[in-house]
């Protein structure tokens, strides 16, 4: 057992640690409450009502831990009580764990680390959503101090987690919109980006897409858009409207994909996912949002980056949103057939939409330790 928080020099993957996929057993799943009153609305109420849906769907699997602000702790407890729901005390900017918690990453001995990402709200002060952001910053460092995980901190390298998918096995993938973008790391080049992640994920294939989903606030975030639900086989999010500004960013990812091999030199099976919508938020609901300078603006004019892709895997289900949109079933439909064995719980996504992500951006997986 690592001592409390050791923040260590070197890589993981010189260390033997590796970033598992996400349907490797879990130990728990993290999530973060929602207040923020300039991207929640109504002070933030529909969307805890959202969450605590995602969490009380995950408890079903394995546990939760929600982390919340302290003048959110009561209301939180009460909301979250009677399910299998961890709650703490931990301060941060807003709800987004999946881009400001800790990259969990296992070995064969059954250790778990992680690695701490800098964060700078989805770009800094050249198109980040808000500011400030320095409580986030501190997230990850918080649950693997919480979790008496060793970590490894990129100072400096900035990565949100819903910029990456990996299968396990060594391949990784992201978007050169979100990763390239000047406002993460613009002074490192695709190649010296590619080394930071083989070192810290142990991963030996980086698959570029050239964008994600239209209109996505994160500058194209793959979880918005392909991730993987086995080695050697994607979900892409599709759309067959030529008059869709998804159609040609769908149609460029599909290209790579067909073309590339993965790092154990398979050819990748794609599974197309329809996108629901078009989506827009009501001029209603845009008016409960206390508007901000430093904060991105919420508008009925702006298409919401609705995807099915915004899921969760976790023990033995898969946690998915739906939009009350005539392609609900249809995507209901894909992930089963995807991930046989597991079930599929489809729950409302508008909330977490409104505030510009869903199921997937709000949560961060642990992984189980185990000795291989």
């Amino acid at each position: 057992m690592p001592e409390p928080m050791r923040t260590l020099s070197g890589t993981p993957r010189a260390d033997g640690f590796r970033m598992p996929a996400e349907w490797e057993p879990h130990a728990q799943t993290w999530m973060l409450w929602p207040e923020r009153p300039d991207n929640w609305r109504l002070g933030g109420k529909p969307a805890q009502a959202a969450f605590a849906t995602v969490a009380r769907a995950i408890a079903r699997f394995e546990p939760v831990t929600v982390g919340v602000s302290a003048a959110q702790y009561e209301n939180a407890c009460v909301r979250l009580a009677g399910a299998d729901i961890r709650v703490v005390e931990l301060s941060s900017d807003d709800a987004w764990v999946r881009d400001t918690g800790p990259t969990f990453l296992v070995d064969d001995a059954g250790e778990v680390r992680g690695v701490d990402w800098t964060f700078n709200a989805w770009g800094g002060f050249a198109g980040g959503l808000y500011a400030p952001w320095n409580r986030d910053d501190q997230v990850a460092r918080k649950i693997l101090g919480i979790e008496r995980c060793a970590r490894y901190r990129t100072e400096g390298f900035v990565l949100e987690g819903g910029a990456i998918h990996v299968d396990g096995e060594g391949t990784l993938l992201t978007t050169e919109e979100c990763l390239l973008n000047p406002n993460r790391n613009p002074h490192l080049s695709r190649e010296e980006i590619e080394a930071v992640l083989a070192g810290h994920l142990a991963v030996e294939r980086v698959i570029w897409l050239p964008q994600g989903l239209y209109n996505d606030e994160t500058d194209g975030h793959v979880d918005n858009f392909c991730c993987f639900v086995r080695p050697g086989e994607v979900l892409l999010a599709w759309t067959d409207d030529p008059q869709d500004p998804n159609h040609p960013r769908c149609r460029a990812a599909l290209e790579v994909l067909e073309r590339v091999r993965d790092a154990r030199g398979r050819a990748l099976r794609v599974q197309r996912m329809p996108i629901p919508g078009p989506l827009h938020a009501s001029a209603e609901e845009c008016a409960g949002v206390d508007p901000a300078a430093d904060s991105q603006p919420r508008d009925p004019s702006i298409r919401l980056a609705a995807s099915y892709v915004n899921f969760l895997i976790v023990n033995g289900g898969i946690i998915a949103p739906a939009f009350d949109d005539p392609r609900d079933a249809e995507a209901e439909a894909l992930l089963r057939q995807s991930f046989p064995g597991r079930e599929v719980l489809m729950l409302p996504g508008r909330e977490i939409l409104l505030g510009g992500g869903n199921i997937h951006c709000i949560t961060q997986q642990q992984p189980a330790a185990r000795r291989r």
